[in-house]
């Protein structure tokens, strides 16, 4: 399935990390953005060029050496249809080198609802004779507060394109346990919603074990990342929270399994804003992002070993 594909990349990469390309035009060096808003003003187009430009930068400096990328659609949304544009044009050029991309949009919806949501991030749609892909990423995020009727649909489309999926199970926000510690019964609701991660991932098997459905686990919660490790053998993990939110590499190990896979960290400004934190004339942007992904796949390779 399709997570096997991320693994494979992750092993030829020997870089169990993905880079979230979450842009604001803060993020974007000045010489970018001037180039564009002198084309297209200072517009919802002109910005949309900006960081487009700014991310093609960033996959051509990193995509032999970081096996995926994780755009969130929020970032693109916010700068309107042409801030959507670019996310499917990132998703594509991404992809045209080589890269495994997960689009961050914590879908959920029931029924035909959910069916457009999975087929617009993963699927195909009919237009006429043709059949198309509309953004055509390899793996999305979602809520599975709905429960089943929500995730059905998705794992349909799942197997027909060979796609994944991450749910929402721990996440790295400071608010998190006010209802994911809740107990329903002896269980925490992140447990419960793990378990059926597991569930759900029967109908997804992988050649590593690990099943189509992922699970979002926090680096910021290392205790219960070693915990849900533990409990979901079949379930690989997504991480956020490693670097700006606080989260460290002696933490995120503890979602990789005795084989050193099982899990892919995700860091997102620390890689963004790399320019901006050392020696690095803003032209310099992808090499300061480079040097940070070497680094950071260095500081979690340390860690599993």
């Amino acid at each position: 399935m399709s997570l096997d594909r991320l693994i494979d990349k992750i092993k030829e990469t020997n870089n169990p990390t993905v880079v979230g390309l979450d842009p604001k035009l803060d993020y974007i060096p000045e010489f970018i953005k001037e180039k564009a808003f002198a084309e297209y003003g200072e517009t919802l187009k002109g910005a949309a060029e900006a960081i487009f430009e700014y991310n093609k930068g960033i996959i051509d400096a990193i995509c032999e050496v970081v096996p995926a990328i994780k755009p969130q659609a929020a970032y693109y949304e916010m700068y309107g249809f042409e801030g959507v544009e670019t996310l499917y044009k990132t998703i594509r050029y991404a992809q045209d080198k080589g890269m495994f991309v997960m689009t961050d949009g914590k879908r959920n919806d029931i029924g035909a609802t959910m069916e457009a949501y999975s087929t617009a991030h993963l699927g195909e749609v009919v237009v006429g004779s043709k059949t198309i892909a509309p953004f055509g990423a390899d793996a999305l995020t979602v809520n599975g507060y709905l429960g089943t009727d929500g995730i059905a649909p998705l794992l349909d489309v799942c197997k027909k394109f060979d796609k994944g999926i991450f749910v929402l199970v721990k996440t790295s926000n400071k608010s998190s346990g006010e209802l994911q510690d809740l107990k329903i019964g002896d269980k925490t609701v992140y447990e419960v919603m793990g378990d059926m991660c597991e569930k759900w991932g029967e109908e997804l098997p992988g050649k590593y074990g690990y099943s189509g459905v992922g699970a979002v686990v926090g680096a910021t919660y290392p205790e219960q990342l070693e915990e849900m490790r533990a409990k979901l053998p079949h379930t690989f993990f997504l991480v956020p929270g490693y670097g700006a939110q606080g989260g460290g590499a002696a933490g995120v190990a503890k979602a990789f399994d005795k084989n050193g896979i099982g899990a892919i960290v995700n860091s997102s400004r620390a890689v963004m804003c790399a320019y901006k934190n050392g020696n690095y004339d803003e032209k310099d942007y992808a090499k300061a992002a480079y040097d940070e992904v070497i680094r950071m796949r260095e500081d979690i390779n340390s860690a599993i070993k």
